[in-house]
């Protein structure tokens, strides 16, 4: 085995040892490097990553409020009573899960942002495949064996992981990872970029210097002393224990029997000590709801609420923990899932894997408002319908690297594999400018005419100038093609559409301009 696929295979305990062992000078102290590191590293910024495993319900969990006759339509055996859903500040036609009312007193007390319709062109409907494509934010006919995070880790702390942790530059973890792996999102190009703390038993035992016991055999006591050698041979163990008995315990209250709440509790501890980790990630799965999405007899009930108030009350038990530390203007969370689900539900009180679905970014330093609009559902939805996508999810990714992160953007864009994006009105302000506020430009997509038809239409638009650009996707949410691409100058432009080899069905054309998405439906018949 090469030494750098031995590098990309090995857990941080591994790479420890080494670092930790003679060799450490091997790897040299290259003060070109040091100086570009802190010349980059002097954002002390923190991003906690939720994920949501399994494809989250998005129109179960962000609940379109004038979208309410097509979804009664598509999913009368799983849909909430409109009475029922939780309302939000100067929202009228959107609303959250009643399960969620920690979720909604962050967007109320405005420490919330919500990103509406987020997917790729072209997704994929398999969990693995599509959580590869989320986390090295690749092309979804693209394989990359590198994450979004492990190439920011490497642009942030060049030489990582081997050069880490190095007290002229950064001691602390590059990123941590709760669980018993780290994710392929933190591989960079020369390894992973992460440490992993399993759960909470693992980092009670970090902080306290345990182990796991063992059976009083010999066999036992050798187990003993292998765990401890494993622990030992961590070079951040030290600064885990450091950070943790800064901060003893959390200051807020978090809710019992909740992983997630778990995760966050061990999260909010090393960032209250002080912790200067850049990225956290924590999990939480359940979301795949083929089937019992709901309880029968009470649609407010059943599986997806009870995943949706673990998520709302250990978000709200880790905002209010971080704000009591006084930490709360440094640190961003944003909720990820591979994908979405079907716009109708199916005979067994459940959906199944679709496209689009929202995404949440919640902190004091957000935009608080809801980018993009309801969801665009046909009045009758077939099984195969799914949401068309508003956003794509390298926008997201690409904001928080520029606006959060304070990375360029020519430099954001090559971090996510050279793709460019638009940005997004996430945060209340970019980096270093705490007054700025961002203006979105009032535009108009107007309905196709004629439509429906058969061989020509047209489409008129209005904006106040700048890049223009129009995408064709088909139901399935799969883009087809560009129907317009241009800068313009403010007013109003019309352009023909030829229908060309399209078949007869429904499409949904998308125009992306500044920081702001609209669709249309268009249909065409024989």
């Amino acid at each position: 085995m090469k030494r750098r696929d031995f590098l990309k295979m090995s857990t941080m305990a591994t790479l420890a040892y080494s670092i930790n062992g003679n060799p450490i000078h091997a790897y040299g102290e290259n003060h070109l490097l040091s100086m570009i590191s802190k010349s980059r590293a002097n954002n002390d910024n923190i991003l906690v990553l939720i994920q949501l495993s399994g494809g989250n319900d998005g129109l179960n969990t962000v609940i379109p409020l004038d979208k309410y006759s097509e979804l009664s339509n598509a999913r009368s055996n799983i849909l909430i009573d409109q009475a029922d859903v939780l309302p939000l500040n100067g929202q009228a036609n959107t609303g959250f899960h009643p399960a969620m009312t920690g979720l909604q007193n962050l967007y109320n007390t405005e420490r919330m942002n919500i990103v509406q319709a987020v997917s790729y062109p072209n997704p994929n409907f398999s969990h693995f495949r599509s959580t590869d494509i989320m986390f090295s934010a690749s092309d979804s006919n693209v394989d990359i064996d590198t994450g979004w995070i492990g190439r920011y880790i490497d642009y942030r702390f060049p030489g990582a992981p081997l050069n880490y942790p190095d007290p002229n530059v950064f001691l602390d973890p590059l990123s941590i990872q709760i669980g018993s792996t780290v994710s392929a999102l933190f591989t960079g190009s020369n390894g992973l970029n992460g440490l992993a703390v399993s759960g909470l038993n693992n980092f009670y035992q970090i902080i306290n210097g345990n182990v796991d016991p063992a059976p009083n055999t010999p066999a036992g006591h050798e187990l003993t002393y292998l765990r401890f050698i494993s622990q030992q041979t961590q070079s951040y163990t030290q600064i885990l224990q450091n950070a943790a008995n800064l901060m003893p315990q959390n200051l807020a209250t978090y809710p019992t029997n909740n992983n997630l709440a778990n995760q966050l509790k061990i999260v909010a501890r090393l960032i209250g000590g002080g912790l200067k980790t850049p990225v956290y990630m924590v999990n939480i799965g359940g979301f795949d709801t083929h089937d019992n999405q709901v309880e029968d007899a009470d649609h407010k009930v059943g599986q997806h609420a009870t995943r949706l108030q673990l998520l709302s009350d250990a978000i709200a038990a880790f905002q209010e923990d971080i704000t009591m530390m006084g930490k709360q203007d440094k640190v961003a969370g944003c909720t990820v899932t591979e994908f979405g689900r079907r716009i109708k539900s199916n005979a067994s009180i459940g959906t199944d894997h679709g496209t689009s679905a929202p995404m949440i970014v919640f902190g004091t330093k957000v935009n608080p408002t809801i980018i993009g609009t309801s969801p665009n559902l046909p009045p009758s939805a077939t099984a195969g319908d799914n949401i068309p996508m508003q956003y794509d999810f390298r926008q997201v990714f690409g904001t928080i690297l520029v606006d959060w992160f304070g990375v360029p953007k020519q430099d954001a864009e090559t971090i996510l594999n050279g793709h460019s994006f638009q940005m997004l009105p996430i945060f209340k302000y970019a980096v270093g400018l705490n007054d700025y506020t961002p203006v979105i430009p009032k535009i108009s997509l107007e309905q196709n005419y004629p439509n429906p038809f058969k061989t020509h239409t047209n489409i008129r638009f209005t904006t106040e100038g700048g890049m223009v650009q129009i995408l064709l996707y088909d139901e399935m949410g799969r883009m087809l093609k560009v129907l317009y691409e241009n800068e313009v100058l403010p007013g109003s432009i019309e352009f023909s559409v030829d229908r060309s080899a399209l078949p007869a069905g429904i499409y949904y054309y998308q125009m992306h301009i500044s920081n702001k998405t609209l669709s249309r439906k268009m249909v065409i018949t024989n």
